[in-house]
């Protein structure tokens, strides 16, 4: 298990997608780790913008085939999948999360929630 945990996000962004290149190796190159890339980028985001800080994240191997993303924040509030509508430019990032994640679903914890995601890695290309 990998954790990052941080306080502010400003200009982490790039910083966080290389992490995961760095965790997930075996999957530079592919498709795959574009999406895991993006669902942290959505994730993490929603945590910046949503909830007080700070807040973690983690990728965890659950089996030899998997890969999940888990991003805790103190808010106890759940995500909500919003709805996209032409010219909205806002309530899309759980709709990015549900297309490219095989699951997908929220935790409350005793001090807030983690929101998580999972991927099959053995068919990446």
């Amino acid at each position: 298990m990998s954790i990052w945990e941080f306080s502010a996000l400003a200009d982490q962004v790039a910083e966080v997608r290389r992490w995961v290149t760095r965790e997930l190796p075996e999957l530079e190159g592919t498709q795959l780790l574009g999406d895991i890339q993006l669902v942290v980028t959505e994730l993490v985001g929603n945590a910046y913008e949503h909830a007080d800080r700070p807040f973690r994240l983690r990728l965890v191997r659950p089996g030899a085939h998997s890969v999940r993303v888990e991003v805790d924040d103190p808010s106890p509030d759940p995500p909500a999948l919003g709805r996209s509508r032409f010219g909205d430019i806002r309530g899309r990032g759980l709709i990015i999360v549900d297309a490219l994640a095989v699951t997908w679903g929220v935790e409350p914890g005793s001090s807030g929630k983690t929101v998580w995601a999972t991927f099959r890695t053995d068919a990446a290309s």
